[in-house]
């Protein structure tokens, strides 16, 4: 099928409103589009550079924590949470009372990232698979009654407050599992030849408009694309994700979505998606580069602590996974006492890379303000 001729579905009458039925996507795909090209290429090449940095940071995975921090508290605020990418690394009984659901959403969203990129190991990218990580994200929230970890069975809706004046309203539930399975058959069918990102742009796009569950559809959505890419190998580390730009450019990418639904316009949508992922890629990168610069700082910092350098090590790769914790969070994470503990936090106050954010007497909180600063830009 060509971007240039493509039809996205029809309204289908249903009982006192119209559903939108999408086309089928698993099939060969083609454009005309000479700006499609150059932005695959930009893509690729951006996200070939962010990969590297995941072969050769050392202990990457101790910043890629920080990664999915990020992404579970911009994914939720796209969808109204409130929770600050501080208050998302605190222990729940520092949070207030009136913000901690909107804290539970977030943390379940960490969880079912973890659990998704570990079941990569063993279980291919699939409907199996989004389903078990749509039920982690439902646990215990808003929308832990709306069929966690199964597709929807009755209709659904975007904008507006009912069918009536709903801004767009999905397939019909009864064509769900043949869209999705068709879906699912698209991200590995070997016998068409189309690009990955090409692949992903149009799978995104596809996942939400059939809107599968009653509710998460958007962060689920935007998980696929981290979740592809690492299935397929792009990435050995989940270390693009698309909802900073997506927030960003919040109506954009509303507008880009609709402008398919409504206009077949597929092309704006794939160019507006392809340019995410440079600029995601390219940004991620650039976080990186600071996170090595500030690396080297700190340890150089630390040498100067004589035989208490190895604890203080230890502390720090502790600190890149949690930039935010209390002189119990040290005690535990490093098997250390009470005394020590609290002798190396004072250590890291007086060399710059700790601060007391409390003022409490009791309970206190420190963070590693340089380095959370990267995440938060």
């Amino acid at each position: 099928m060509k971007f240039e001729t493509f039809k996205a579905g029809v309204w289908q009458q249903r009982y006192q409103y119209k559903s939108f039925e999408p086309v089928l996507v698993d099939h060969e795909w083609l454009w005309q589009d000479p700006a499609i090209n150059t932005l695959l290429e930009a893509a690729n090449r951006a996200l070939g550079e962010l990969n590297a940095f995941s072969l050769i940071v050392p202990d990457i995975d101790l910043f890629i924590e920080m990664h999915v921090v990020k992404e579970a508290q911009t994914s939720s605020r796209i969808e109204g949470t409130q929770t600050g990418m501080d208050e998302a690394l605190m222990p729940e009984d520092q949070i207030e009372p009136e913000k901690r659901d909107d804290w539970r959403e977030v943390r379940n969203y960490v969880d079912a990232v973890n659990a998704a990129i570990a079941e990569l190991a063993t279980l291919p990218l699939s409907n199996r698979l989004l389903k078990r990580t749509h039920e982690i994200l439902m646990r215990g929230v808003r929308g832990e009654h709306k069929q966690p970890g199964e597709f929807r069975s009755s209709q659904n809706w975007i904008g507006g407050s009912s069918l009536a004046d709903a801004v767009f309203i999905p397939p019909h539930p009864d064509g769900v599992p043949a869209m999705m399975g068709d879906l699912e058959k698209f991200w590995h069918d070997e016998t068409i030849q189309v690009p990955h990102l090409i692949r992903l742009a149009i799978s995104h796009y596809q996942f939400e408009t059939i809107h599968p569950f009653l509710d998460g559809n958007g962060r689920i959505g935007r998980l696929l694309v981290p979740l592809y890419l690492v299935s397929h190998g792009l990435l050995v580390k989940p270390s693009l994700y698309l909802s900073d730009f997506f927030e960003r450019n919040r109506a954009s990418y509303y507008d880009a979505l609709m402008r398919v639904r409504t206009g077949n316009d597929l092309i704006h949508w794939v160019r507006f998606f392809l340019q995410g992922v440079a600029e995601t890629a390219t940004k991620g990168r650039n976080v990186f580069q600071q996170i090595l610069a500030l690396r080297t700082e700190a340890e150089q910092k630390i040498l100067t602590l004589g035989k208490r350098a190895p604890n203080a090590r230890q502390a720090l790769n502790l600190l890149y996974r949690k930039p935010m914790l209390s002189a119990a969070d040290l005690e535990h994470g490093l098997g250390i006492t009470h005394p020590t503990a609290n002798a190396l936090l004072r250590d890291f106050i007086r060399l710059g890379l700790l601060r007391e954010i409390t003022g409490a007497s009791r309970h206190r909180l420190y963070v590693f303000e340089t380095y959370l600063d990267l995440f938060i830009r």
